[in-house]
Parts: C-alpha cells; structure tokens; sequence
C-alpha cells in the first residue's frame, strides 16, 4: 500500500474494532462497570500499530 491516507484509515478501524469487540463483550458479561477497560484500550493501541507496520510499502525497484 503506497497511499498513507488508506494506511492510516485501516490502522485506525482496526483499533477501533478492537475497542467494538471489547466493549461489546465486556458488556455481555454482566459487570458492574460502564465502559473499557485500560487493558482493551492498550490491545487497541497495539492493534493499530501492528497494521501500520504490516502495511508498510516495499522498497522501491
């Protein structure tokens, strides 16, 4: 991927769906607290930087 546009867009859904995910089942759980937790905002985090990385374009030829 050559665009940094896409890249950055791709980086940014992929931690907000792991924020999604977590939140949705952090709810399902039946726990007192309202919210996320630290632990899924850093999986986040890490998630986004994980695609930002992979998606880095190639050497030039």
């Amino acid at each position: 991927m050559r665009d940094r546009g896409l890249r950055t867009f791709i980086a940014v859904l992929a931690g907000l769906a792991v924020i999604y995910f977590g939140a949705t089942g952090h709810r399902s759980s039946g726990g007192e607290g309202n919210g996320i937790s630290g632990g899924v905002v850093l999986l986040a985090l890490l998630a986004a930087a994980a695609v930002w990385y992979l998606t880095r374009p190639g050497p030039a030829k």
